[in-house]
């Protein structure tokens, strides 16, 4: 178990076999097992680790949900409709059934999204020797604002964050990072050293020894990137680690922790008829609240000009090309379905689709044929560099999103590629980031509330040439012009949004909502 904390995942693996060939009846050794072999993408003997996990002991603690998690990295959809509602069961029950990231792609419910969050939430408070409270400091002039993450190197959070970081105001905010991630020194790594005021490398700290770490410094806002995802130290929160602690980008859900005191968020991801569901304080921005770094001097993010062929792409040289760059764990049964007859309604089309595992593709493919469909018509790409990736895009014709999991970056950087997104909006935050961000480019007519408008909508765009062309002629025309690829504004209303919660502690009010105005008025320190 160390070995596997310690990222030492095939030592690791060699542990557990070596344990259960002493003992073949150790549920934990063929969980953990099957946790190893995840982390060293394979996750075709993971689940089979899984599996015999839970003929032992189906009781074990987390062992469903990454059960369940892998069958849909798998893309193995046998009894998914019962596993959903056993788990669900469980949940409500108040079981350790999942840890909550598994359950975003599994179901919209928010009761159900905020209950697998208080369970989770609840184990990190009990496992805490609580520090005493924060003393009330003087107010000052110049906020600190620590960002806590693992993911400081070349990971999705960090380009999407890192001219945020960079563009934030040193006159009024003192910028800290909290490293907990894995030693990398590649060059998102090494930018990121030289943005931060402060870069702590906290890898070999307890949790315990990192809030202190935080209070020594006097951090006044500390921000959660993680929330429950990989690699997540909600523990250092629920030692609390500053007298503000915000949910932030990594989580697209509630913590439900009642050491985390915001959320940020836009009126899109959580409107107000849901708003009762999360148990942070929600920070309102104006536009989206997904943040982007396209246009800060980011060139790893631009598209290069030279655009492959269809050819060497794989693709055929006619017919309109659907596609879906989510993760495999996003795509559902009834999502599948729904494509499936969208291909049936458009002659010649093909869904384009990624993934790394070919035990997925060919379930994928298989279901295609039994849905009526001619699995050589799915086609499946394999993961390339990022600007590579990104010039894929361009070799499309739709994006088609995933429910109740959106696309989140995927969706991103389908816009600023040029290729339109058509989604189906959800009740979860997680739900709602695609019509978050195609709100934010001004292509609100591509959200659909339906599965029957999904598809329509789909339907009629893949069939009408001039419809087709006109949302991306408006799409390239937004680009540049609307609030979503704007990081200097986004970085303006969260400092706006920092400055009025920080102003909210000292005045000795508890937290509460707070709406960032649309203009660049900062809000006063």
């Amino acid at each position: 178990n160390v070995l596997l904390e310690l990222g030492r995942h095939d030592e690791a693996l060699r542990s557990y076999d070596h344990a259960l060939q002493l003992n073949p009846t150790l549920a934990d050794a063929c969980n953990n097992r099957g946790n190893a072999l995840r982390e060293l993408k394979r996750p075709d003997e993971a689940l089979q680790s899984y599996e015999r996990a839970l003929k032992i002991n189906p009781n074990l603690n987390w062992l469903y949900g990454a059960w369940l998690h892998t069958k849909l990295q798998l893309c193995d959809w046998a009894d998914f409709e019962s596993a959903v509602t056993d788990l669900t069961s469980r949940i409500v029950q108040g079981r350790r059934a999942t840890r909550p990231f598994t359950v975003l792609a599994l179901t919209d419910a928010l009761s159900v999204q905020r209950r697998v969050a208080e369970i989770s939430s609840d184990e990190s408070a009990l496992a805490v020797a609580a520090l005493p409270p924060i003393a009330m400091r003087g107010r000052r002039e110049i906020i600190r604002v620590g960002y806590y993450s693992a993911d400081f190197h070349n990971h999705a959070t960090a380009q999407l964050m890192v001219g945020l970081f960079e563009l934030h105001d040193r006159k009024r905010f003192e910028v800290s990072a909290f490293s907990f991630g894995p030693d990398r020194h590649d060059h998102m790594t090494e930018r990121l050293r030289s943005v931060f005021d402060r870069f702590v490398d906290v890898r070999s700290k307890s949790d315990h020894e990192v809030a202190q770490i935080s209070r020594d410094l006097e951090i006044d806002i500390a921000v959660d990137l993680k929330g429950f995802t990989q690699d997540s130290r909600p523990g250092i929160f629920a030692h609390r680690a500053a007298p503000l602690q915000v949910n932030y980008l990594g989580y697209p859900g509630t913590m439900a922790a009642n050491y985390i005191d915001y959320i940020v968020a836009d009126p899109t991801v959580i409107p107000r008829h849901t708003r009762h569901h999360y148990s942070e304080k929600v920070i309102y921005l104006p536009n989206s609240y997904y943040p982007t770094s396209y246009r800060v001097n980011d060139r790893e993010r631009l598209t290069p000009d030279a655009e492959p062929s269809r050819a060497q792409l794989g693709l055929p040289q006619a017919g309109f090309i659907f596609c879906c760059f989510n993760s495999a764990y996003k795509i559902v049964p009834g999502t599948f379905k729904g494509w499936m007859r969208i291909l049936k309604a458009v002659e010649g089309s093909v869904l384009w689709l990624l993934s790394d595992n070919q035990t997925a593709a060919n379930n994928l493919r298989k279901e295609a044929d039994k849905q009526g469909v001619s699995g050589t018509r799915v086609i499946i790409a394999a993961p390339l560099p990022l600007a590579q990736h990104l010039t894929r895009y361009r070799a499309a014709d739709l994006f088609l999103d995933t429910l109740p999991c959106n696309a989140h970056t995927t969706a991103s950087d389908a816009l600023w590629a040029g290729l339109p997104v058509v989604t189906r909006a959800g009740e979860s935050l997680a739900a709602r980031v695609a019509a978050s961000l195609l709100s934010a480019i001004g292509l609100p007519e591509l959200v659909t509330s339906t599965e029957e408008q999904y598809q329509a909508l789909a339907v009629a765009l893949a069939t009408d040439p001039q419809r087709m062309t006109t949302i991306k002629s408006q799409l390239k025309a937004n680009r540049l012009t609307t609030p979503l690829f704007d990081t200097r504004l986004l970085t303006s209303h969260l400092e706006n949004g920092y400055a009025q919660i920080y102003r909210r502690y000292h005045a000795g009010l508890s937290p509460d909502d707070v709406l960032v105005p649309a203009d660049l008025s900062p809000a006063p320190a």
